[in-house]
């Protein structure tokens, strides 16, 4: 048995100095001027009308006439805000909310089973009825508003708060079950699975599994039906007649031949009506946009 008595290869080094040796820096973000330039002019279109909208509902009527509508009033006044809530404002907004609530009720109540069914169900069928269902997407209220008088009429529901939600909940409910399918689909196989092998029902998937994890398209939708319903003019001025059933967007109208050319008023009107939808913005802004997001599934 020999013995190697050679010494051992030199060991490689770098023929670079520990200390010359760059390190990689992370990148700064380089800024973009143009796309800044771009928000600050159109935050300036956006400011710009909000801002005369408040000013001149504070002005008197002969100073929003012959004054600067840019200017600040000179003697600011909370009568115009007086006048419109004495002139039948409040039930205008009752309305609206009873219409809003209930819209979002039956909204969520109908899209989201509707929205599970086409996400579980992997027949033709059910695919085929999906599809028809969304060219809902496709169609204008304005095409369909002489037959749905009609219908609304043979159903003894013209001039009732039902002849506004049940149109404008129809016309929310294609894209609430694009948004929920969307947001249902990003539920993971595996859940579905060991809930099935527990021997969950598919009602019990639904509430359990499905409902809580879709929360933000939920909120979406909710949102999206709330703004559907709060907007909506078609369907309040030609499915309903009597004061009593106005809503808010239809007495802003009449609030136009009831003033006359009381600018201040009106515009003061329409502040009062956009405080509360806006209010609700602020509030679920963040979950609008994550469901807006997930519309694609995966």
């Amino acid at each position: 048995m020999s013995i190697d008595t050679r010494p051992a290869a030199p060991q490689r080094t770098s023929s670079v100095p520990r200390r010359m040796r760059s390190v990689p820096r992370p990148r700064r973000g380089t800024g973009n001027p143009v796309a800044g330039i771009g928000s600050l002019i159109w935050l300036v279109i956006v400011l710009v009308p909000l801002y005369t909208l408040l000013s001149s509902s504070l002005m008197h009527q002969d100073e929003a006439l012959n004054g600067d509508p840019l200017a600040f009033p000179t003697d600011p006044t909370l009568d115009n805000y007086t006048t419109v809530l004495d002139s039948g404002f409040l039930s205008l907004l009752g309305n609206t909310a009873v219409v809003a609530v209930a819209t979002v009720v039956l909204v969520l109540v109908l899209s989201v089973p509707v929205a599970y069914v086409a996400v579980r169900t992997r027949s033709r069928l059910s695919s085929l009825a999906f599809r028809t269902f969304l060219l809902g997407v496709a169609i204008p209220a304005q095409a369909v508003i002489v037959p749905l008088y009609l219908l609304i009429g043979k159903m003894g529901l013209y001039d009732s708060l039902w002849a506004i939600i049940l149109p404008t909940a129809a016309f929310a409910m294609p894209v609430a079950v694009l948004v929920l399918s969307g947001t249902m689909r990003d539920v993971s196989e595996e859940m579905y699975e060991a809930m099935a092998l527990d021997g969950a029902s598919p009602l019990r998937m639904l509430w359990q599994l499905a409902v809580p994890l879709s929360k933000g398209g939920i909120s979406t939708v909710a949102i999206f039906s709330a703004l559907q319903a709060w907007n909506g003019f078609l369907f309040p001025l030609i499915l309903t007649q009597s004061e009593e059933n106005r809503v808010l967007t239809l007495g802003l109208f009449t609030f136009m031949t009831q003033f006359g050319v009381n600018i201040p008023a009106v515009l003061a009107a329409i502040v009062l009506s956009v405080v509360p939808i806006f209010a609700v913005y602020l509030v679920a802004r963040r979950a609008l946009v994550d469901g807006l997001m997930g519309v694609g599934g995966k």
